[in-house]
C-alpha cells in the first residue's frame, strides 16, 4: 500500500493543466468494441483505472498499439470471448468498475457477452439494474451466476425498443448507447443522461458511422445500422480535476493558472465555486485563481444556509463534493453539503474532524460544515484514502495544514489523477511518495 508523506502549509504558484477526462475515456475504450477497424483515441490520461482497462483488453485479443503520450490505437478485430469466463478475466475485471460498460459493445456485435461483479470506489450501493434492464428491453436475456459472481448477458437477436431509464445513469446510458447503435430498428432512451462525456460518447459513435439524434438531451433517438467503422476521437480535459485544482488553490490560498480546461464544459462548477466566495477569472479558455486569503460563503436570497448538492447533468457533479466539503472547511460561513447518490461517500469527513474542521455529520447523505473563516489552521494528522475524491480532498486538506501529514492506500488517488505529486511538486508543493 503507497503512502504521501505531505509537508503542508505552502503556497503554490504556477501552471495546471488537466489531463483527459478519465470517465469519458472508460467510455469510449469500451466503444472500440464495436468495430472491427482501427480507432485511435487522444488524450488519454495515464491512471491505474484507464491502464487497468486497457490491460482487460489485450487479454481479450484487442491490439492496443501506444505511439505516444496520450495517444493509443485499438483494433478489437480477434475478441476472444471464451477468456470472459476466465479465472483471470474475473480478477480484472472485478477491480475496475468501468468494465461493465463491455457489455453493450460486446452484446450488440457478437450476442453475448460476460462480466464479474465490477469493484471500484467504496462509497456505498451503485446498483446494475439500469444497465441490464436497458439490455432487456432491446431483448436479451441477463442471468447471474452466485457461485462465480459472473453475469451472463445472451441475446440471438436484438430489437429497438423504447425506455425510461430509473435513473440517469452515466455509464448505464453509455452501455445501453453503445449496444443500441446496432440494434435493428429504432431504440429510444428517455431519462438518459447527458453529461458532456456522453455527448463525446455519441459524437464518436456518431463518427463511427452511427445514427443518434438529441444529444446533449435527455431523449436519446437511436437508428441502428449494421456495422460501424474506425475513427479518431481526443478526450475532454478532466472537468473533475478541473474542480479538484480550483479547491486547492483555494485552501491553500495559491494563485494557480488551469490551462485548456473547455470551460464549456464545465456547466455549473465555477459558480458555485463562486458561491464559495472563490473567486475564479476566464481568460479565453483558461481559469485564473488568485491568492485569497479569505473567502465568504454566499447564502440564498432570503438568508438561509447555503446548500450545495449533486443533481444529474448539468446540474453538480458528485464527484466533486468532497473537494467543496473541504474547501469550506477554511471559508467564512457556513454550508449544508448534500450528497443524494451514495450512502458512504462522506463517511471520509472524520479525518477531517481529526485535522480540526468543525463538521457535523446528518446522516449518510448530508454534511453541515462551519468554515472558521482560516482562525484555526488545519492540523497535520496521518490518514487512509478511502476512495478517488475523498483520497484528493485529503491530500489538499494536508496541503494547506502546517507540517507533516501521512496519507495512505494512495492507490485509490492514482485511480483517477495522473502522476499528481509530481505535477503539484511542479509548482511548489513538498510531497514524497512511499
Amino acid at each position: 500500500m503507497g503512502t504521501f508523506v505531505v509537508n503542508g502549509g505552502k503556497p503554490l504558484s504556477g501552471t495546471l493543466t488537466p489531463q483527459g477526462a478519465k470517465n469519458e475515456a472508460l467510455q469510449v475504450i469500451c466503444a472500440s468494441l464495436l468495430t472491427d477497424e482501427s480507432v485511435t483515441i487522444r488524450n488519454i490520461p495515464d491512471i491505474r483505472d484507464v491502464s487497468n482497462l486497457i490491460s482487460l483488453l489485450r487479454s481479450m485479443g484487442v491490439e492496443v498499439i501506444n505511439p505516444g503520450r496520450g495517444v493509443y490505437t485499438f483494433y478489437a478485430r480477434d475478441i476472444d470471448l471464451e477468456y470472459l469466463r476466465s479465472d483471470d478475466f474475473r480478477d480484472k475485471g472485478t477491480s475496475l468498475r468501468g468494465s461493465i460498460m463491455i457489455l453493450g459493445p460486446l452484446l450488440a456485435r457478437f450476442g453475448k457477452g460476460y462480466v464479474p461483479a465490477p469493484g471500484g470506489d467504496k462509497i456505498g450501493r451503485r446498483r446494475l439494474d439500469t444497465h441490464f434492464i436497458g439490455f432487456q428491453h432491446l431483448g436479451a436475456t441477463v442471468t447471474y451466476d452466485h457461485s462465480s459472481s459472473l453475469y451472463t448477458v445472451d441475446a440471438p437477436s436484438l430489437e429497438g425498443a423504447y425506455m425510461l431509464l430509473d435513473e440517469a445513469s452515466v455509464t448505464g446510458t453509455a452501455n445501453i448507447l453503445m449496444c443500441a447503435v446496432l440494434t435493428k430498428g429504432r431504440t429510444t432512451i428517455y431519462n438518459a443522461a447527458c453529461e458532456p462525456y456522453i455527448q463525446q460518447l455519441s459524437n464518436m459513435l456518431i463518427r463511427m458511422g452511427a445514427k443518434i439524434e438529441g444529444i446533449g438531451s435527455n431523449l436519446l433517438t437511436v437508428q441502428g445500422v449494421d456495422s460501424l467503422h474506425g475513427c479518431e476521437h481526443s478526450l475532454l480535459p478532466d472537468m473533475i480535476e478541473v474542480g479538484s485544482f480550483i479547491g486547492m488553490a483555494a485552501l491553500t490560498r495559491s494563485e494557480l493558472t488551469l490551462k485548456q480546461v473547455s470551460i464549456d464544459n464545465l456547466g455549473i462548477i465555477p459558480e458555485q465555486f463562486r458561491r464559495l466566495g472563490i473567486e475564479i477569472r476566464q481568460e479565453q479558455d483558461d481559469l485564473f485563481i488568485p491568492r485569497q486569503e479569505h473567502y465568504e460563503i454566499d447564502t440564498f436570497m432570503d438568508g438561509s444556509i447555503m446548500t450545495i448538492a449533486d443533481a444529474p447533468w448539468p446540474g453538480l457533479t458528485p464527484d466533486l463534493l468532497s473537494i467543496f466539503l473541504v474547501v469550506a472547511t477554511q471559508a467564512k460561513g457556513s454550508v449544508l453539503i448534500h450528497q443524494k447518490m451514495f450512502e458512504s461517500r462522506l463517511f471520509f469527513v472524520d479525518k477531517l474532524i481529526d485535522m480540526g474542521a468543525q463538521i457535523i455529520l446528518c446522516d449518510p447523505h448530508r454534511a453541515t460544515v462551519i468554515g472558521i473563516d482560516r482562525q484555526y489552521p488545519l492540523r497535520p494528522t496521518t490518514m487512509s484514502s478511502p476512495d478517488i475524491r475523498a483520497g484528493v480532498a485529503l491530500l489538499i486538506a494536508a496541503l494547506s495544514a502546517e507540517g507533516t501529514s501521512t496519507i495512505h492506500n494512495i492507490e485509490q488517488i492514482d485511480r483517477g489523477y495522473e502522476n499528481i505529486e509530481q505535477r503539484l511538486n511542479n509548482i511548489g508543493a513538498s510531497i514524497t511518495r512511499k
